[in-house]
This record gives C-alpha cells, sequence and structure tokens, in this order.
C-alpha cells in the first residue's frame, strides 16, 4: 500500500462543532437580563459546574476502559520497515521504503512478530527494521510466509518483549467494539476505533496481497495505509484479526476494512514455526461456484447455502466417504458452511487425518457422513477443498 499522505479536509469536525455549539446555552448579559443578582448567577453556574463533572465522572469511567486497553496492547505492537531495490540490475537502483505493523505473539515458549506477508514480502531478515514501542530498532532472525492467506512470522530473539494476548475470533460478534493500532503512514502507536461491521468476507479482489484463503471481519475502525499487518483488538484486550486491507475509491479509508480472523492467522503461524510450511487438509470436492436459489429450489433445499459438490477427486477422501456428485455440504466438523469458498477454509484448517463430520443434502433429506481428511502437498497448485 502507498504511503503517499492524501489531504484531507476536516469537513465532518466542522459539521460536528456547529452541532455541539447549537446545544450550547448562554446565559444573558447583565445589560440583556437587566438587574440580574450577581450572586444568585453565580451560584447557578457553579451548580452547572458541579453536575457537568458529575456526568464527566461517569463518561470518563467508561472511557477508562478504551485507556486501559491501549495501555495494555501498546507494547504489544510494533512498526516495521523494510527496503527493497528497486529495478535489480541498474547502475543507480532506487531504494522502495516499504511500512506496515506488527504484533508480538508468543508460540512455544518463543517469541514472534504477526504480520502481513505483503509487508515484507521479498525482503530479507536483515532489511527488515522493528521499531519496538520503547523505540528499540531490531531485525528478525528469520522469517516465514504464507501467500494464501498473506501472514508472516518473524522471529525475535531480544530481551524484555512483550507478547500480545489473543483472542477468539469465532466469538466475535456484529456490533462488538474493536480498536486497531499500526502505523498509519508512518505515524506509530496509533489507535482507531469502531466496530465488528459484518464477518466472513470472503473473495475479495486483493490484487497486491495474491491471498486466496480468505474469510475477513469487516470493521469501521479506520484502517489506512501503513495499518497492514497490526492487531485488531477487541476491549479485554486481546487480539481478534490483522488488519490487512481496506475496500476504497480514493486508496484512503472510507469506512470499509478488512482484518483477517486471529484463529486462521495463528493456524499458519504454528504450522510455519512447527513445519516451515502450512499443511492443509484436502477433501478432494470441486465446489458450485454458480450454486444458487435456483439450483437449490432444483435439490429441494428451501434456501441456498452450503456448498454443492461439481466434481469428487478419484481417491480422495470425499469418495471414500460416499459423497456424490450434486451433494450439498450443509455441514463440515460442526460448522455450518455458507457457501463454496467458506468450505475451503474451514477445510484448510481442519488436522490431517482427522475423522470429520459432514452433513450433506441428497435427495431431499440430510444425510450424515464421516470423512478422513488427508494432506494436500505444500507445492501442490490450487486450493485445498
Amino acid at each position: 500500500m502507498s504511503r503517499k499522505r492524501p489531504m484531507v479536509y476536516a469537513g465532518v469536525g466542522l459539521v460536528v462543532g456547529v452541532a455541539i455549539a447549537s446545544l450550547l446555552h448562554f446565559p444573558a448579559t447583565r445589560s440583556e437580563a437587566g438587574d440580574a443578582n450577581p450572586e444568585s448567577e453565580y451560584a447557578d453556574r457553579t451548580a452547572q459546574y458541579v453536575a457537568l463533572n458529575r456526568e464527566v465522572d461517569q463518561f470518563d469511567r467508561q472511557s477508562s476502559i478504551l485507556k486501559t486497553v491501549i495501555k495494555l496492547t501498546g507494547p504489544t505492537v510494533v512498526h516495521i520497515d523494510a527496503e527493497r531495490a528497486e529495478i535489480p540490475g541498474r547502475p543507480r537502483r532506487a531504494m522502495v521504503e516499504e511500512a506496515g505493523s506488527g504484533a508480538i505473539v508468543e508460540v512455544n515458549g518463543k517469541n514472534y512478530v504477526l504480520t502481513n506477508r505483503h509487508v515484507i514480502k521479498n525482503h530479507r531478515a536483515p532489511d527488515i527494521k522493528i521499531r519496538l514501542a520503547d523505540n528499540r530498532v531490531i531485525s528478525p532472525q528469520r522469517i516465514w510466509s504464507d501467500e494464501a492467506t498473506d501472514i508472516a512470522v518473524m522471529l525475535v530473539t531480544e530481551e524484555g518483549l512483550i507478547a500480545s494476548r489473543i483472542g477468539d475470533s469465532d466469538r466475535v460478534e456484529i456490533g462488538d467494539a474493536v480498536l486497531a493500532l499500526g502505523s498509519p503512514f508512518g505515524l506509530s502507536r496509533s489507535v482507531t476505533t469502531g466496530i465488528i461491521s459484518a464477518k466472513g468476507r470472503r473473495e475479495q479482489k486483493l490484487v497486491e496481497t495474491g491471498m486466496r484463503l480468505q474469510d475477513f471481519l469487516q470493521t469501521d475502525a479506520a484502517i489506512n495505509p501503513g495499518n497492514s499487518g497490526g492487531p485488531l483488538v477487541n476491549l479485554r484486550g486481546e487480539i481478534v484479526g490483522v488488519n490487512t486491507a481496506i475496500l476504497s475509491n480514493s486508496g484512503g479509508f472510507e469506512g470499509v476494512g478488512f482484518s483477517i480472523p486471529i484463529n486462521m492467522a495463528m493456524h499458519v503461524v504454528r504450522h510455519l514455526v512447527d513445519h516451515d510450511v502450512v499443511v492443509r487438509a484436502f477433501l478432494g470436492v470441486q465446489y458450485d461456484t454458480e450454486f444458487g436459489p435456483t439450483m437449490a429450489s432444483k435439490l429441494g433445499l428451501p434456501r441456498p447455502y452450503g456448498a454443492r459438490i461439481e466434481s469428487i477427486t478419484p481417491g480422495g477422501p470425499a469418495e471414500l466417504a460416499k459423497l456424490q456428485i450434486n451433494d450439498v455440504i450443509l455441514n463440515f466438523d460442526g460448522i455450518r458452511i455458507d457457501d463454496g469458498p467458506h468450505l475451503v477454509n474451514i477445510v484448510s484448517m481442519t488436522d490431517v487425518d482427522k475423522e470429520v463430520p459432514v452433513v450433506v443434502w441428497r435427495d431431499g433429506r440430510q444425510l450424515h457422513l464421516t470423512a478422513k481428511v488427508s494432506s494436500r502437498k505444500p507445492q501442490t497448485a490450487g486450493l485445498p477443498r
């Protein structure tokens, strides 16, 4: 994402200011009020100040939650700078600086920086500079990344690091209050607030990242260039997402930001740290990308949901489990399936060789089966399904 900073006018602030001013009541001057009693006027103003202070105290008690969250999570957030050579091979190569954010996480007793792959893409560890909350600048010892989810993780061995507390993104609900922390336009230690606007946003066209496995949380907490890789946290101070992208016509934030659910991110992180690659499960089906109301009605479904099987890999887990073409997978491992891309995500996060209950719609009724998913080699092209 470009670091060019656009000009933003404070039109909204002006409107809010006018609205507040219209609510203010200014007492009449002496010339307007006649023979006003100074002592009575003073007593009345004093009483209003006392009442105002009581209301502000109540407001401060509520806003102190945000202050506490920021105080607890701030030391776990880092600013990331990286340099890469633009147009390799030319006599005078221009060095292009890229910036993003990240969060310190603990895995197997060691500290790592979790961020987006596109923040550090094509960089060597020595080229990456991580600025900690205490302004120390360090470089990672090793980096891993996964293109399919746009997740990267970097090993850091410095003393005195504070790891983030990890939440459960499966428990996030629309309307939950969240904070986005990071370095928009290089302004480190910035915080914005908002809510979870939607869940399960998939198939967004993100050319820059190249990610194919998507299950975004949508938020209206402001996310801008430089926020990529930074944490989205709940009011308990737990990371629930990794801020990744925005939907914008202007290139700046317009109220729609996307964050990778932390459960998906940490699943990838653990695989990368433990195995150097992400070992994903394989079901062996291709879903119908055009499945909709017409086909659902034809198959006897009351509404279009689930993933209709269009083809089955010979000898794969689906065939061994007796799944058939035209079956609609309604539930996989206890999770209700919204559509084909949702099935892809759920299968990809399933443990290899796990026996999974599968509910399908066949011949006008539900059928309960069991499938034992196998592994797809990381270098194999395509997505695990």
